[in-house]
């Protein structure tokens, strides 16, 4: 029986290489008080890089939309303003808010593997630390 080689979540070869590029500038950050934008990815990430473009107003970044919010608990980390943040990291989307009633900015860089979002069964609005 042929065996036909795919690309997974589990294969360590697929984040061995360099990333295929992705790049999005000028994203409008809502503010506090709105839903979170959502940057989804077209497959799942080896990299990321997260720059708060905004001029004095921190962002909030986290894995779901409710952890973001932070209504029932902080599941994100903020990012002040100019400074930016760098992880090896695999998932498909990430969310950002502003962490004031104001909107910011943002750029998002990442460098993706070849493997489909799809194969990312985690559900992380409900996961421990991801909210």
């Amino acid at each position: 029986m042929p065996y036909s080689y795919t690309s997974g979540l589990g294969n360590v070869g697929a984040y061995q290489v360099s990333g295929k590029p992705f790049v999005t500038s000028s994203i409008t950050v809502p503010g506090s008080a709105s839903a979170p934008v959502e940057v989804a990815f077209p497959t799942v990430t080896r990299s990321i890089t997260v720059r708060n473009d905004a001029g004095s107003t921190a962002l909030r970044v986290g894995f779901s939309a409710h952890g973001t919010i932070g209504s029932e608990n902080n599941y994100y980390f903020t990012l002040a303003a100019g400074a930016s943040w760098q992880e090896d990291i695999k998932v498909e989307s990430l969310f950002l808010l502003s962490h004031a009633a104001g909107a910011g900015t943002a750029t998002v860089i990442a460098g993706l593997t070849g493997i489909p979002t799809s194969t990312i069964t985690e559900n992380f609005s409900g996961s421990v630390g991801v909210g």
